[in-house]
């Protein structure tokens, strides 16, 4: 299973154990996070729901493992 997710003013394509850098985001390293903003969500190749600006309902939780200052 795969979600297109939005943070900050970008979209990754997740699964469950991918690891992303993204922009700044709220939390300390360990820490679990929720990111609502699904905007869409399939399985393999195929598009389960596609959100209106997101899918109404889903979530995806995350990890935080580092934190980077540039």
């Amino acid at each position: 299973m795969f979600a297109v997710i939005k943070t900050g003013n970008k979209q990754y394509k997740v699964a469950r154990n991918t690891i992303i850098k993204v922009e700044k985001i709220e939390g300390n390293p360990g820490s679990k996070i929720e990111i609502d903003q699904v905007l869409m969500v399939g399985e393999s190749q195929k598009v389960s729901f596609i959100g209106t600006p997101a899918v109404k309902g889903a979530n995806v939780t995350a990890e935080i493992i580092d934190i980077v200052k540039q």
